[in-house]
């Protein structure tokens, strides 16, 4: 299609984030007329993911400008290559040796984006790894430096719990006492109910009997980036839950997977493509700069939208799908204002010179080999002058092995996120993963080739929104803006879902059920 200009759509949906990509897939069988739009050069807006070239072209563009003019949700954004003046050391691959996502992200094996891509075919187009075992940094209480710590490995079940030479036989009876009650926890109300509101570690302590130093690795399990006076019980156990109850599922000692070749974003363009294959016209630096609506063709008939492009172009729709301010085109002052004032998420991306064997041992017989391991730095654990050490958050780093297709061969990348506080963040995060590499004991010792560091300042949600946090107004669909959670979140599914039951008219029972396209490798294996 050589222009745009004075074209008719069904369907224009704005943005090729994971929900927006969502939305394309289940549009793929229907015979709507759909173009899909982003106003960046790239797919998978939140969810991207770079080439080394891509990421510094980012952070030019992102720090070129304006804060007032931008509608991104990134900012204090920066890029760090420190200097090698050893030639025979390790050094940086070419660019597209790399794939670095923006927002990485765990998927539990129970987790509805599993079953909606398994039923609409597509999980053949896509390679899924095991996320192995979870560490926790402990240092002793005497120590002078984090030097004196190490990562000590959560146990993963009950047999865990009895091998480990480390834990005092009081404290594996309390810990299998928590797993019996995190079985059926939610029958048991008597027990935790109390404890509702409360920090989650006022009922280990007083119903379990655990130490401090114990409940650590109970925790870590839920990826909180909260300190544990401002984690809920009410938040904390259904998120230890679904973790227990995901293990075993796909095999034997893990329950969460990654997609491979940059995690969620493989996702996104999997969904990109099904609607290409569908029929729908893709087109990317193309955003939206205004709206109006065209007077209806009857008195009852629905007013179709009409929209300006960037590039001067005008179309016309009969709906509008996107993200908070994608799909309006502008950002309200008074978005940029709940901009400014949400909480947000530091996160750095490191590239390492080493594989970090260390942190992947084997899963298990029948298990496959491990490509992600998990991190976290519990409150107190590190420490910055000038902050006291119950308000410092948890550090949580993801670790990805180059079977993910991240990295070249011999590195590894590091994914680290904190939430702010009054203090340079950066030099937290720049401190964990710095003390991560010393206490993996790998040699020679492991260097920082690259990194980048950013801000994620998510929106507040706005009090008007209704239907699993999708908001409707006439033929215009808001979805919420992508979650700050280091775990998939269920709700992106379903949100999705109320956008499709829109645009389609269709029930919930035929959201992406799909039989196998005949005739086209659509769903074939990637080469």
């Amino acid at each position: 299609m050589e222009t745009l200009h004075n074209t008719t759509w069904d369907v224009i949906i704005s943005g090729t984030g994971l929900p927006q990509s969502l939305l394309a897939l289940s549009l793929s069988r229907s015979d709507k007329r759909v173009l899909h739009i982003d106003q960046n050069e790239f797919y998978g807006g939140p969810e991207a993911a770079f080439s080394l070239q891509e990421a510094e072209t980012w952070v030019r563009q992102l720090n070129d400008v304006s804060p007032s003019h931008t509608r991104t949700v990134y900012s204090s954004v920066s890029l760090q290559q420190p200097p090698n003046h050893d030639t025979d050391g390790p050094k940086l691959s070419f660019s597209r040796a790399y794939s670095l996502t923006l927002s990485p992200q765990i998927i539990y094996s129970r987790s509805a984006l599993i079953s909606a891509l398994v039923d609409s075919k597509v999980y053949k187009q896509l390679d899924f790894l095991a996320v192995g075992s979870w560490w926790v940094f402990s240092s002793p209480e005497d120590a002078e430096s984090v030097r004196a710590g190490s990562l000590l490995k959560v146990p993963n079940g009950r047999e865990d719990i009895f091998t480990d030479s480390s834990l005092r036989s009081k404290d594996k009876r309390a810990l299998m006492k928590f797993l019996r009650f995190m079985t059926d926890y939610e029958e048991l109300h008597d027990i935790w109910e109390p404890y509702r509101d409360q920090p989650f570690s006022a009922l280990l302590i007083e119903n379990f009997k655990m130490s401090p130093k114990l409940q650590e690795p109970i925790c870590a399990l839920t990826l909180t980036s909260m300190t544990p006076n401002r984690t809920s019980t009410e938040y904390a156990l259904p998120r230890i839950a679904r973790h227990l109850r995901s293990v075993g599922v796909f095999g034997p000692g893990f329950g969460a997977i990654i997609p491979k070749w940059g995690g969620l974003s493989e996702v996104a363009q999997v969904g990109c493509r099904a609607g290409a294959v569908g029929g729908a016209t893709y087109v990317l630096a193309k955003g939206i700069e205004g709206r109006q609506y065209k007077e209806p063709d009857s008195p009852d008939g629905p007013s179709d939208i009409t929209l300006n492009l960037r590039g001067g172009e005008s179309v016309s729709t009969k709906w509008l799908v996107g993200a908070r301010d994608e799909a309006l085109g502008q950002p309200s002052n008074s978005m940029q204002r709940s901009r400014d004032s949400a909480p947000g998420l530091l996160r750095s991306i490191s590239i390492v010179s080493s594989p970090l064997r260390s942190l992947f041992p084997p899963l298990g017989e029948g298990s496959p080999v491990p490509a992600a391991a998990v991190v976290v730095f519990p409150t107190g654990s590190l420490t910055i002058e000038g902050i006291s050490s119950a308000d410092m958050p948890p550090v949580n780093i993801f670790v990805h092995s180059s079977e993910t297709g991240e990295c070249p061969t011999g590195q590894s990348v590091l994914y680290a996120s904190i939430s702010p506080v009054e203090c340079d963040c950066e030099v937290i995060l720049k401190q964990a993963v710095d003390t991560l590499l010393l206490a993996s004991r790998e040699e020679p010792q492991p260097k920082v080739l690259w990194s980048l560091h950013y801000k994620v300042n998510l929106p507040l949600p706005e009090v008007a929104e209704v239907d699993n946090g999708v908001r409707v107004t006439g033929n215009i669909v808001e979805l919420p803006h992508t979650s700050l959670d280091l775990v998939f979140e269920d709700a992106v599914v379903d949100q999705v879902q109320v956008a499709w039951r829109h645009v389609t008219g269709q029930r919930n029972s035929e959201f992406l059920d799909f039989e196998d396209r005949e005739g086209t490798n659509e769903d074939a294996n990637n080469d």
